[in-house]
């Protein structure tokens, strides 16, 4: 039987824990805002893209997953981490680069961003201390992806993530891309869609690109957070998980 482990108490820990949970929760904000501007709702998007991209989003996905992950870790090595402004800077201005063409581009565009995004949680996890270059660290940055997405306005979704106790011992880097990208192919399917929108082209490119980078480098910082705070006070994971995810669901 498993041991029972008692309540977080210490008031340093729970006050890290708070600021862990504060983050979580605005790091939404800035994309419902995009959404509102862009008119419509999150739910409404998909049904704007016609049914072959719909029906391929999830193939795409899965590739653009497999090179990104290739093709960060090769960046590393000649390219420093850059600050979260940065990142941001550059993926408005991919974004805005997509929304010029229309739905074309923006197709063309987004293994670019997957692999900026994925390479921005690449560093985020090597700011907090871990190597982004081991087996067990790739797996965690692509667990990031994992939660609901920038555009669900659903707590519970998005913090499914973070509940899960899964060792990440399990899944291998495939397997776990493949289970990655279904959800993942969702939330792309609404930024084509968002950036696709008639009239605003690049305006709208950049907007939901500079939203997007924002929401990840959050949920990032809230995921790797949440792993030194148990590393380096030798408390349990999956209780300070526990404690977070209450915390956010206030």
């Amino acid at each position: 039987m498993a041991d029972i482990l008692p309540p977080v108490s210490d008031p340093a820990i729970l006050g890290q824990l708070d600021s862990l949970a504060k983050r979580h929760r605005a790091a939404g904000g800035v994309v419902m805002q995009v959404i509102g501007y862009i008119g419509g709702s999150a739910e409404g998007l998909l049904g704007k893209l016609p049914t072959p991209v719909r029906n391929g989003l999830d193939g795409a996905t899965e590739r653009a997953l497999s090179g990104a992950m290739t093709a960060a870790e090769r960046s590393r090595g000649i390219v420093s981490d850059r600050p979260d402004w940065m990142n941001r800077t550059l993926t408005t201005a991919m974004g805005a680069a997509g929304g010029v063409g229309g739905l074309g581009s923006s197709l063309a565009e987004l293994p670019f961003t997957v692999t900026m995004l994925l390479r921005a949680i690449q560093g985020i996890a090597a700011e907090h201390g871990f190597d982004p270059a081991s087996e067990e660290v790739r797996l965690e940055c692509l667990r990031v992806f994992a939660s609901a997405g920038p555009l669900e306005d659903d707590d519970g979704m998005d913090l499914s993530f973070l509940a899960a106790r899964a060792t990440i011992t399990g899944p291998s880097l495939k397997s776990l891309i493949a289970k990655v990208a279904p959800r993942l192919s969702i939330v792309l399917g609404q930024k084509l869609a968002a950036q696709a929108a008639p009239v605003l082209g690049a305006v709208a490119g950049a907007a939901v690109n500079y939203a997007f980078t924002s929401y990840y480098q959050e949920i990032a910082r809230v995921h790797f957070g949440l792993k030194r705070l148990a590393r380096d006070t030798g408390t349990d994971e999956g209780v300070l998980r526990e404690e977070l995810v209450a915390r956010i669901a206030k």
